[in-house]
């Protein structure tokens, strides 16, 4: 039989629907992994299997974190990288990432994801590129069964090592780039799911021009495109990235991006913090999608993204919260916060970026750049059931009840109350039910430490 959750009496429900409605004294009711209806609490039905008094509550679709390093959680604050800029930061972290082991890797998947969950996000692309010692793009998927997030595993790699010209050192880059395409291959037919209402999607992503080769990137695209799935890649996040497009392609990374096969629909490149003109044009006109990460563009001193005007330009922008050494946090509600204020500091105009804009950012902005706005990141009949819910009794939305849902934003970010994934609860009160949070913890910086002292 079909089991049924009712959430009702929600102070707001921001659906994020076309009309952007929100709906005041709302409920949502779900029937196992699906939103069935969604309206005022008095249009609905009055029971159902479990039912959830939302009083006092901003209901709403989860977040959609469209670029993260999960394994980075293990360098937080290293103090080697703690003031280096994009460059002299991979420096100093690529000799200690070689040290990590397939048990690291997915217990710093479990603590991302672990932290992303609280912050609201229900869906995460991955970006691993980094695979040493027998590690492999598994490790993270059992770490996202685990604990039941929808993930979006990207295998990526870094193939260009210094003696070729590259950034990284060679003794941690994969030499044999044919190898790399068998085993992403490999990696998409035992575990993408094209289903709409899938929980695992694979999508290829080498790293960034700086890392491979011009030809893993032309192969890669081509099949990516064979095998029907997403491609992901990082792109002018700051001057010594674009330096590097012109001293060894004599392009710009835009340039190099369609010389390379690397625009389209199926295709969202990370940062784009300097990306030109021309280069906006050509991602609003191909359907290029954008991975917006003002907190490590502002780490590292990259820059502030032109996001406006990308959306202007018709841009897919959705945020990221990057990897979890250049944040150092998995807080996508506080990347939000962040993604309003530096639009307004950038343009030096309050009206350049408001919360609702962000938080659409957020939610259908992230579904978009993923190939997935028809069944995530807003509440409607029909789609995924994943949904979160803040608690307005917190101190730090105090004096926020007039707009509530603005106040996610404008006060300080905090926890989810609840959160629903695929029909599951996974936050319960505040707290993660798959997992035990000190547990996962101890065994982490233990790890952390582990890894550092090589």
């Amino acid at each position: 039989m079909p089991r049924t959750l009712l959430l009702k009496n929600a102070t707001v429900v921001a659906t994020m629907d076309d009309e952007q409605r929100e709906i005041a004294d709302g409920a949502v009711l779900i029937t196992d992994n699906r939103i069935t209806a969604v309206g005022p609490t008095a249009e609905l039905p009055a029971d159902a299997d479990q039912v959830i008094d939302l009083s006092g509550h901003v209901l709403m679709p989860g977040l959609v974190n469209t670029h993260h390093h999960m394994f980075q959680s293990l360098t937080r604050a290293l103090p080697a990288a703690q003031n280096a800029e994009l460059f002299d930061w991979l420096s100093a972290l690529f000799p200690v990432w070689g040290n990590i082991t397939p048990e690291m890797m997915t217990v710093s998947a479990q603590t991302s994801m672990a932290e992303l969950m609280l912050s609201g996000c229900t869906t995460a692309a991955d970006h691993a590129y980094f695979y040493v010692n027998g590690s492999r793009l598994e490790d993270n998927l059992e770490a996202a069964r685990r604990l039941g997030m929808r993930y979006h595993g990207v295998r990526g790699a870094i193939t260009l090592g210094q003696s070729q010209g590259g950034l990284p050192p060679d003794h941690v880059v994969e030499h044999d780039e044919d190898a790399v395409l068998k085993e992403m291959q490999r990696v998409v037919e035992a575990h993408h799911d094209h289903a709409d209402d899938a929980m695992i999607r694979v999508a290829l992503g080498p790293s960034s021009p700086f890392t491979v080769s011009p030809d893993l990137m032309r192969q890669s695209a081509v099949l990516a495109r064979d095998l029907g799935v997403l491609m992901h890649t990082h792109t002018a996040e700051n001057n010594k990235d674009l330096a590097f497009s012109q001293e060894r392609y004599g392009m710009t990374p835009a340039q190099f991006a369609e010389e390379t096969g690397w625009v389209g629909e199926d295709v969202w490149h990370a940062h784009c913090v300097h990306l030109d003109d021309h280069g906006i044009k050509l991602f609003g006109r191909t359907g290029t999608g954008v991975a917006h990460c003002p907190c490590s563009n502002m780490r590292l001193a990259s820059g502030i993204a032109p996001i406006r005007k990308m959306l202007d330009q018709g841009v897919k922008v959705g945020l990221g919260v990057d990897g979890t050494a250049s944040n150092d946090g998995n807080d996508l509600l506080g990347e939000a916060r962040q993604a309003m204020l530096v639009a307004r500091v950038r343009h030096e105009d309050p009206t350049a970026m408001s919360a609702r804009e962000a938080l659409w950012l957020a939610t259908r902005g992230g579904a978009r750049v993923l190939g997935r706005d028809d069944n995530i990141g807003r509440l409607a009949p029909g789609y995924c059931a994943d949904l979160i819910a803040f608690d307005l009794s917190d101190i730090a939305y105090a004096g926020g009840q007039i707009d509530p849902l603005a106040s996610l934003l404008f006060s300080a970010p905090r926890r989810v109350a609840y959160s629903i994934i695929n029909g599951r609860t996974v936050v319960d009160r505040g707290r993660l039910t798959p997992i035990e949070l000190p547990v996962l913890v101890e065994q982490h910086n233990r790890l952390a430490r582990q890894l550092v002292d090589g």
